[in-house]
């Protein structure tokens, strides 16, 4: 593998883009994007509001602290989630301050049960900041689009019809969050991280990062070193996510990342900033072996699942 994760413009030939992505996404799962066509007003609007929601005094950004700790959306405070733990592996709390925001417009449908209904719960606005909403719920409508538009990219890539997946992700309980890696005036305790290593949960992630000092970094599968991924002004960074590893058997790999902490002679000024978007399947989406990556004589490496209860089992092992 490059030390260099791939970047792929995905307006391009669509059969050159399926290419490119079948490629990566069997060596390493991550690449970043332009052509994404996201206007930039829309991004630019999400990351200031971001940004001015973690600089309010915290009495403000405590007063949309999700409601109990299992509950997916609203604020998290720093040190409350270790990442680590959706691998069943210890290890200290993230060193992050988290605000969460799920799906901004209604299912139009009753919810098969509860775990369906808390996935499309309503989002916990700041009253202190009424324009976060006003620039979030446009973004997360963009990034939705654009998951759509990878999934057609990625059935392509996996030689399905480009409308494979579309009726496995048309009511989607996607997620949002904004991350704030503050400063480090005091040493992290041993082996503490921004962000311990794990992988993602469900199809696909979208992130916008900045370059600030202590940043994301994947691990090549191939030998295991960890590999830094630079933020490129206007792409997207994308990796493959463990629901979509299953679906193709293993063919697509949902790679191992974290966010490590800066230098200590860059502690003081390395306050990182970055909003992924989750994509996943609809709640009660059957996911199992797509007909195409199993060779012949080849047997299915994991049972079906149910995208939801998947993606909810992860999310909450890595409470504190």
């Amino acid at each position: 593998m490059s030390d260099v994760v791939p970047i792929i413009d995905v307006s391009g030939d669509p059969a050159e883009v399926a290419a490119e992505l079948d490629a990566v996404c069997r060596e390493v799962g991550f690449f970043q994007i332009v052509g994404h066509g996201v206007p930039d007003g829309i991004a630019d609007a999400a990351w200031r509001a971001a940004t001015a929601f973690f600089d309010l005094p915290l009495a403000d950004r405590m007063s949309v602290q999700r409601p109990r700790p299992t509950h997916p959306y609203g604020y998290v405070p720093i040190a409350e989630e270790v990442l680590a733990r959706s691998l069943d592996q210890g290890g200290a709390p993230d060193l992050k301050e988290i605000f969460n925001v799920g799906p901004v417009d209604p299912l139009g449908r009753r919810y098969v049960d509860a775990d369906e209904a808390e996935a499309f719960s309503a989002n916990i606005w700041p009253r202190a900041l009424p324009e976060m909403q006003q620039a979030f719920e446009p973004y997360f409508r963009e990034m939705l689009a654009l998951a759509g538009r990878l999934m057609s990219r990625f059935a392509r890539a996996l030689g399905l019809p480009p409308d494979h997946f579309e009726p496995f992700i048309d009511e989607s309980p996607s997620a949002m969050r904004a991350i704030n890696y503050p400063d480090q005036p005091n040493p992290p305790a041993p082996g503490q991280l921004r962000a311990g290593a794990h992988t993602d949960y469900g199809t696909l992630t979208i992130l916008r990062q900045d370059d600030a000092p202590g940043g994301l970094e994947v691990r090549s599968p191939r030998d295991g070193r960890w590999i830094a991924i630079a933020n490129v002004p206007g792409a997207f960074v994308v990796n493959v996510g463990d629901l979509l590893a299953r679906w193709t058997n293993d063919r697509w790999v949902s790679t191992m990342h974290r966010v490590v902490n800066p230098d200590p002679a860059d502690a003081l000024t390395s306050r990182r900033q970055s909003m992924p978007f989750f994509h996943n399947a609809n709640f009660h989406a059957r996911i199992e072996c797509l007909p195409t990556c199993l060779a012949a004589g080849e047997s299915a490496k994991y049972e079906p699942v149910l995208a939801g209860p998947h993606l909810m089992g992860k999310f909450r092992k890595t409470v504190v």
